[in-house]
């Protein structure tokens, strides 16, 4: 009788992965609607800069769904909840983004101890790369919303924005 191999990574962590598949493309979608609010305001480059978010936390997906992939876990993608491009002001938006930063941060520092308890290096080190994307995606979150909650006029704000 063949030997069933071992998995590669802890199946708690995969479940945690492919539960953070959602979580990603959830912010995709979140960050679409900032960008959208920010468009329908016609401050089309704070729209540019919340569109390229969306687009990484896209990225952020597939990357986690490439590596679930690579080490042999099935999978289905969970369900996204509906974003609303409502917000009450553009320090809100921002700070709604900031928000889910720091929430998705304290995700992954979970994965990232789940992990190191089963003894899962592979895991640990493939989750090392987002732990140091999150220091990155707070830091910019905290600067545009001190930027916005500066008083300064957001059509003039976008010469500030780094694109």
């Amino acid at each position: 009788m063949p030997k069933t191999p071992q998995p590669l990574i802890s199946s708690k962590l995969a479940q945690k992965l492919k539960e953070q598949i959602g979580h990603e493309l959830g912010a995709h979608q979140q960050y679409l609607a900032i960008g959208t609010y920010f468009a329908q305001q016609n401050l089309d480059k704070w729209a540019t800069l919340f569109y390229g978010q969306a687009a990484e936390e896209k990225e952020h997906a597939l990357k986690i769904v490439r590596f679930l992939v690579d080490v042999g876990e099935a999978f289905d993608f969970p369900a996204i909840p509906a974003a609303s491009t409502r917000f009450k002001s553009a320090a809100d938006a921002v700070s709604q983004a900031l928000k889910w930063e720091r929430s998705v941060t304290e995700q992954f520092q979970s994965m990232a101890k789940v992990a190191l308890a089963e003894g899962d290096f592979v895991g640990f080190q493939f989750l090392q790369w987002f732990l140091e994307e999150q220091v990155e995606e707070v830091s910019s979150m905290e600067k545009y919303l001190a930027l916005v909650e500066s008083g300064i006029n957001l059509f003039q704000a976008e010469a500030l924005l780094e694109l």
